[in-house]
């Protein structure tokens, strides 16, 4: 009986490699006109990729050596890697490709098919619904939680001068207490107690999701569930979806009532003040498809969605950029000098989003920043159909990684791509529209850019105004490492020291 079994299970994993193989052959060979990296048998170009923290050098050996349009193969799976300008413009651009790659899989058990990981008619239509979501009222009120949130991280901080910090172990809390605030209205307190349950199970969710795509083993639909990282994912992700559900049951309560609140009462809440302000996940219940209410798990979907996409990205992009104005004194003293002119002698007040729009050098290096770290290092993209680009096939189904951090260090685009330069961005002179592309671009492009960008400026302005950011002595080096969100693999070490208030 046993070797029966053995027999089959032998049986059914040969077919599997031999069906793999020869459709991994049968796409390499429509792919010819692009340049292949060849590889070893079934591993393919696996083991050139090297740990997260090598990818990004192993990635600019290749486009050094074999040009900016490659042909990669992983475990039988071909993939088109590229950081050259014009496939970025073709992929980004246009209507043809919107179709997220199956690297996107690895979150649908957190997240389900939301705005980030569907595609089709579904994705047109969470689009629609959620842009409004996005309007200039909405964020305004957001910048409320940014500057409460902020007060807490400054207070955090005070312990901490004239000592070397790991900056990200507390922009990462702050930042998430931003999202659950903005996302579901809810607060966790994540910076007063980062050893609560909901913190723990997101980061190691996202831990999980990163390691992922480098691991042959975990990658696979088929052998993953027999890994531990499975189990803590599940365990995670069911406590995760019940805080969500709980969420909205209490929010969809509140609503109720509101809705049977006469609207004399409503009025009278509105002139004393009484408003309550809107988050993320009340206005999906207010929101409709089809002439139809979304469903719980859709909310939720979007909710989650929105939890992942606005706390780790935007944690990476702050860190890093209070990183580079730490290290660029220069470029600190500019800042300091728009916040003069901005708050004057008043540095303690609350920033609004007026004040975050003047903020224009601190656009350019946070801007800046972005280009040098984006926070999402890689897009995926996959053929729905056969494709043509330049006069050449790209077949249905082939997956596409378009290279961000390269293609935004690529010296054609930025001279002296590795100097850090605010200035690049005071002028879009000669500038071509896709060369910067940290929050993506075209149909596809980051629906919650105006929200990260007004989150960046707004702690980073605060910091600023509280406290000198140093390097360390001797200065710290960041080791990248390429995974979902780009990290540094030993930290983001500053040092902090207090600041005089002007007079």
């Amino acid at each position: 009986m046993w070797l029966i079994l053995v027999v089959t299970v032998a049986v059914l994993f040969v077919t599997m490699l031999l069906y793999e193989w020869f459709r991994c052959t049968m796409l390499k060979n429509r792919l010819k006109w692009v340049k292949d990296i060849p590889g070893i048998p079934i591993l393919g170009n696996a083991l050139e990729f090297g740990d997260t923290d090598e990818t990004f050098a192993n990635f600019q050996g290749f486009f050094d050596k074999h040009g900016k349009l490659l042909l990669l193969e992983v475990a039988m799976k071909p993939r088109i890697i590229s950081c050259d300008y014009d496939f970025f413009e073709f992929m980004l651009g246009g209507q043809k490709v919107l179709n997220k790659s199956t690297v996107y899989t690895y979150l649908m058990n957190w997240l389900g098919t939301g705005l980030l990981t569907s595609d089709g008619p579904k994705w047109k239509k969470r689009r629609r619904l959620l842009t409004p979501a996005f309007h200039f009222s909405i964020l305004e009120q957001f910048v409320d939680t940014f500057e409460t949130q902020g007060k807490v991280l400054i207070r955090k901080l005070e312990s901490l001068v004239d000592k070397d910090i790991d900056i990200y172990k507390y922009i990462t809390l702050y930042a998430l207490d931003v999202i659950c605030e903005t996302a579901m209205g809810i607060t966790v307190n994540a910076q007063e107690d980062s050893e609560s349950d909901y913190v723990r199970y997101v980061k190691e969710v996202c831990r999980i999701v990163a390691i992922r795509p480098h691991t042959i083993f975990k990658s696979s639909q088929l052998l993953y569930p027999l890994s531990k990282d499975f189990f803590r994912e599940q365990q995670a992700v069911r406590h995760l979806h019940s805080v969500t559900y709980s969420v909205i049951d209490s929010r969809m309560k509140k609503l109720e009532q509101e809705l049977a609140m006469s609207e004399a009462k409503r009025q009278e809440n509105e002139a004393t003040g009484i408003k309550r302000k809107m988050a993320f996940l009340d206005i999906l219940l207010r929101s409709t498809i089809d002439g139809q209410p979304l469903s719980r798990e859709d909310i939720r979907e979007e909710v989650d969605t929105f939890m992942f996409e606005g706390h780790d990205t935007t944690a990476s992009a702050i860190s890093f950029c209070v990183f580079q104005v730490a290290t660029h004194p220069d470029v600190q003293e500019k800042i300091l000098e728009e916040q003069i002119s901005i708050f004057g002698d008043d540095f303690n007040r609350n920033a609004t989003l007026n004040d975050l729009q003047e903020m224009r050098y601190l656009e350019c290096v946070v801007k800046e920043t972005l280009r040098l770290f984006p926070s999402v290092p890689f897009i995926g993209r996959r053929t729905n159909e056969d494709t043509m680009y330049k006069g050449n096939l790209i077949p249905k189904d082939v997956n596409i990684t378009l290279c961000i951090y390269h293609m935004m260090r690529d010296p054609e685009q930025y001279p002296n791509p590795n100097e850090f330069d605010p200035s690049r961005f005071e002028y879009n002179d000669g500038k071509k529209p896709y060369s910067f592309v940290p929050f993506s671009a075209g149909p596809r492009n980051c629906i919650g850019q105006k929200f990260a960008m007004n989150e960046v400026k707004s702690i980073v302005s605060k910091l600023v105004r509280n406290y000198k950011l140093l390097p360390t002595n001797p200065e710290h080096k960041l080791k990248l490492v390429a995974e979902a969100v780009m990290k540094s693999k030993n930290g983001v070490k500053i040092r902090l020291a207090r600041r005089e208030k002007p007079t």
